[in-house]
């Protein structure tokens, strides 16, 4: 059976625009045809974007929230504002437990990667974590050791599910190949990594998250990802932006739905769109693109999955939702 889920980030501003995250997410996603998540409202502020959540998890590293963003704290500890992302992705998990209680589907979480982590992240004495081989090396380590707990707290929380889904999301990682990251001054850009660290770093987290018994993905709606890369690494999914695909992503979705691995396909928008599409719009699109590589949906059951092209912080809380019902409604016309 095809599914639907969800990237990752939902509108609003509130821990009520959580619970209601929560509420739409489950209400879209549980139940055949669905694999729901536990949503990210960033609009809350730093410490729950992105970034503010990876460090949340990171295990033995301490940060703090400066002017110009998160930097490592070093052997000083937590600062105040990493105890309160700690605190509030806890909570966070609370409000998600205490919503599924009895559910026993699949359900996904979702992490920034160790390359996003290092080029947004900054040591302590400043610049990125990026610039400094040994730091981007700690802190990757540091990631891949507290997803292992992030794992197994979500099995704890939801016991009943039958697999846990980790999107490790990257998408700063084509930045960092290319040494396209500024640097503090912003005169400069950090140089590139070379492909063998790349996979190696994010091997460790995504290595991580199979010992653990989870289903390691990578999402990245950036383009010129390497897709070839993430599933070296060890993704055993691909979450992308159909748009943002380049002529030889499509070859290496293809080799991965035939190996049995997972693509999420971003086809809905983030925003509100003007007209919105049907889902049997969708559906025609998603079949094209499968006609293209030379394969049909019944070879694809169980290893595709329909989602918006990225996030939906930037969308109402209407269009959230209705996007997720229609990425729902043409998972099952594609099923059918």
């Amino acid at each position: 059976m095809i599914v639907a889920t969800g990237v990752g980030s939902m509108p609003g501003e509130t821990q009520n625009a959580f619970d209601d995250a929560v509420r739409t997410v489950l209400g879209e996603l549980s139940g055949d045809g669905g694999l729901p998540y536990l949503p990210e409202v960033p609009g809350r502020g730093a410490i729950a974007t992105m970034t503010g959540r990876a460090l949340a998890v990171v295990s033995e590293l301490g940060a703090d929230l400066q002017p110009t963003g998160w930097r490592l704290t070093g052997a000083d500890g937590a600062g105040v504002d990493h105890r309160r992302a700690r605190s509030l992705l806890a909570q966070d998990l609370d409000g998600f437990e205490e919503q599924a209680q009895g559910y026993a589907g699949e359900v996904k979480v979702q992490v920034a990667g160790p390359w996003t982590l290092a080029a947004t992240v900054e040591k302590p004495r400043g610049d990125k974590v990026l610039s400094d081989i040994g730091a981007r090396r700690e802190l990757a380590q540091a990631l891949a050791e507290g997803v292992r707990g992030h794992v197994r707290d979500v099995r704890r929380r939801v016991p009943d599910a039958a697999r846990i889904v980790v999107q490790v999301d990257e998408p700063a990682l084509a930045a960092v190949l290319a040494g396209s990251v500024p640097t503090a001054s912003g005169f400069h850009r950090h140089r590139s990594v070379d492909l063998p660290e790349a996979s190696t770093t994010l091997g460790w987290v995504l290595e991580a998250v199979a010992e653990e018994g989870a289903l390691p993905w990578v999402h990245s709606c950036a383009a010129g990802t390497p897709l070839r890369l993430l599933r070296e690494s060890g993704a055993r999914g691909l979450a992308v932006d159909l748009t943002m695909l380049g002529a030889a992503d499509h070859d290496v979705l293809a080799e991965a739905l035939e190996a049995g691995e997972t693509v999420a396909l971003g086809v809905l928008p983030t925003t509100d769109p003007g007209t919105p599409p049907t889902d049997t719009v969708l559906t025609e699109r998603v079949l094209r693109w499968l006609d293209m590589l030379g394969l049909d949906p019944e070879s694809t059951g169980g290893t595709l999955v329909v989602s918006p092209a990225c996030g939906l912080a930037g969308a109402s809380p209407s269009w959230a939702r209705r996007a997720l019902a229609l990425a729902r409604s043409t998972a099952r016309h594609l099923s059918d």
